[in-house]
């Protein structure tokens, strides 16, 4: 069994690279679609996986079309503060994909009003606009995995 996070358009290395330790520790795919805000070389996105990177299954893309024709039959649920969907009310499968945006605007509106049936949001307060990205992404692929008896993994 396989989750997938796809990021759209990362910003902050620190963040991709936390999101990369996170899918090491559960055998969760990472896909990452360019533009980057980063280099791939950036010491503090090495840093942040720490000595993690040889398992992280990692996938480029150059747009986010090229991934979903990569995926024709991948069902994709995407993060956004704006939807009224919450993660947890959601039944995942294996092999399911969790999108998210870039830190500083989100997932392109267009796409969100094209999927609204898949978007999910992360109840909070009304005190911050969002969470963390690598927070974000970590609550939902361990629900997915909580939902699913957590396969493959110890304890």
């Amino acid at each position: 069994m396989a989750f997938h996070i796809v990021l759209v358009e990362p910003e902050i290395p620190a963040n991709t690279g936390n999101i990369a330790r996170t899918c090491a520790a559960t055998g969760t795919h990472l896909h990452l679609v360019r533009p980057l805000g980063f280099s791939t070389d950036d010491r503090e996105l090495k840093r942040a996986g720490l000595d993690y990177w040889y398992a992280v299954n990692i996938s480029y893309y150059d747009s986010f079309d090229e991934l979903k024709a990569a995926n024709p039959e991948g069902r994709f649920f995407y993060a956004s503060t704006r939807s009224s969907k919450r993660y947890s009310d959601i039944r995942y499968e294996d092999g399911d994909f969790f999108v998210f945006g870039k830190e500083t605007k989100g997932l392109p509106q267009a796409l969100l009003d094209a999927n609204p049936q898949t978007c999910i949001r992360m109840p909070m307060t009304d005190k911050v606009r969002s969470l963390n990205l690598a927070n974000s992404a970590a609550i939902v692929v361990y629900e997915a995995l909580k939902q699913n008896d957590f396969p493959g993994m110890e304890g």
